[in-house]
């Protein structure tokens, strides 16, 4: 891994899928260097210019290979829900699901010497796991040893239930051997992220109809305080003090603090660990899509961490 034994400002990454910049944001902190961004949704980019002073090219499918920069990191949160338990689970038979041949035609060209690919655990399991053994298969055709493993992000210290699998893959054997996914857990505290009820805007609380529904569905079920209550499919309420994953298709009362009202802005971004100097240039709604699709930022950095060692080894 000779290319990446130098100072942390040239290693040089690339953040493909880039959302609103979840994976990037660790790869900031440890100093690398982003040359390349790819997001195709106007909003998103929106977001991730004020907040990283760039703004991201467009559509992947639309950009040759040899017009990205060389880089020794690729990162990817290629699209999920081709895969996702909330979608129709198409996988490759979904445009969405080949996103990953997209991944595929830009490391066979560049050949970076460590990826970082995220998706929904779903993904590890779908079509009987032959569509994951086919991913497996791509990348180790392209010469990369990989290791992979599903994560929650309440094991990193954020209230919210959400199971992601991380595929890490060298081009190095040995440096593929020397890392892992061992990390200790980290507490959450629901506390850290609700806001005052006063720094809501009065459009989150809840109507009186659906209190009413969920004071009738809680009946006999311990209420406690700060708790998220989530409604799931079937019209059942949990009162937790976590919340359940971030979804952008949801109901918009799937999710409610303290039963009364919806997470705000501010609150959906904590729920994901962005920092709370992290920008909101967009409204609501696109905030609401926007946090469902992106990651768990404590996650990445722990696994960011990880790499960062193998480099600096």
């Amino acid at each position: 891994m000779e290319a990446l034994k130098k100072v942390m400002s040239d290693i040089r990454f690339i953040d493909l899928f880039a959302g609103i910049g979840g994976i990037r944001i660790p790869f900031d902190e440890l100093g690398y260097t982003c040359v390349f961004s790819s997001e195709w949704d106007v909003a998103a980019c929106d977001t991730y210019e004020a907040n990283f002073g760039e703004r991201p090219n467009g559509d992947i499918t639309q950009i040759k290979e040899q017009d990205i920069p060389q880089h020794d990191l690729l990162l990817a949160g290629f699209p999920c829900q081709a895969f996702s338990i909330m979608g129709k689970m198409q996988g490759f038979a979904d445009t969405r699901g080949t996103m990953f041949f997209e991944i595929e035609r830009i490391l066979s060209y560049h050949k970076p010497s460590v990826i970082l690919l995220e998706n929904v655990k779903q993904l590890t399991s779908h079509d009987g796991g032959r569509t994951f053994s086919v991913i497996l298969e791509k990348l180790y055709e392209l010469g990369y040893y990989v290791k992979w493993k599903v994560l929650n992000a309440m094991d990193f210290g954020l209230p919210q239930k959400r199971e992601r699998v991380i595929i890490v893959g060298f081009l190095n054997q040995e440096d593929a051997k020397a890392f892992n996914f061992n990390f200790d857990k980290i507490p959450y505290n629901l506390s850290e992220i609700i806001e005052p009820d006063e720094a809501a805007d009065k459009s989150l609380f809840a109507s009186d109809h659906i209190l009413q529904k969920r004071i009738e569905r809680t009946k006999g079920k311990t209420i406690f305080y700060p708790s998220i209550w989530h409604e799931n499919k079937s019209g059942n309420i949990s009162i937790l003090d976590y919340a359940c994953a971030l979804r952008t298709g949801a109901s918009y009362n799937y999710l409610l603090v303290n039963g009364y009202r919806r997470p705000t802005s501010r609150e959906l971004l904590r729920f994901q660990g962005f920092p709370d100097s992290y920008k909101i240039v967009v409204s609501h709604q696109e905030i609401r899509r926007q946090t469902g699709n992106s990651v768990a930022v404590p996650m990445i950095r722990a696994v960011a961490g990880k790499i960062n060692e193998i480099i600096n080894k």
